[in-house]
């Protein structure tokens, strides 16, 4: 199933405007595809998909954390701290054409806005969610090595000098935490790995 095809499905629990979810998915489109972006792409979305198919049964409502996957990152500025607040809000905002009942626009916003900080949530959906989103920290060398390229591309604003002592601190972070991964099944698949490529990730820069 292709992205947009799982958007238009996920849509239509929804709404049988497909004028209204087309449209949708062409901003979705036009966002990921933008020329700063090297690695929050639309590539980035099928991998979190993959991740969660495979815990699917897992997922207490998997249209939701859908659409929070769709939009999380659908604004992104390298230079700027808000872009979680604002693509929670553009999801609020388009999401409520396709008449969302008001909590379900309050958990799609608040799983979006906790891709921030990407700290233990209540809501095991929003853990499953976080643990998608950073599953890429425990893939193997190689994988990790591309992503943390691409990341460097999407800050190419900022000289090395600025970067590292900023990438370093991200890394520090993760490496702060008790788990880096919130549900068991991410904890036993990548856990161990994400903090050894942190780890060197850290220390060559």
């Amino acid at each position: 199933m292709t992205l947009q095809e799982r958007f238009r499905k996920t849509c239509s629990a929804f709404s049988a405007d497909h004028t209204l979810t087309g449209g949708l998915w062409l901003e979705i489109e036009n966002l990921y595809t933008e020329k700063s972006r090297h690695y929050h792409t639309l590539e980035h979305l099928e991998h979190m998909f993959r991740e969660l198919d495979a815990v699917n049964a897992s997922i207490q409502n998997f249209d939701l954390i859908s659409f929070s996957v769709f939009y999380h990152d659908a604004v992104y500025n390298a230079s700027s701290k808000s872009n979680e607040k604002k693509s929670a809000a553009l999801a609020e905002k388009r999401l409520r054409q396709l008449q969302l009942s008001p909590a379900s626009l309050r958990q799609i916003t608040e799983q979006i806005i906790a891709t921030q900080l990407h700290e233990c949530s209540d809501s095991t959906d929003t853990n499953y969610l976080l643990d998608a989103d950073l599953s890429v920290l425990g893939k193997e060398s190689a994988v990790y090595q591309e992503y943390t390229e691409r990341i460097r591309k999407e800050y190419s604003i900022y000289p090395d000098f600025l970067y590292r002592p900023g990438r370093k601190k991200v890394l520090r972070h993760f490496l702060d935490m008790d788990r880096i991964f919130k549900t068991e099944e991410f904890i036993r698949k990548y856990e161990h790995q994400a903090r050894e490529n942190i780890r060197k990730e850290w220390e060559a820069l």
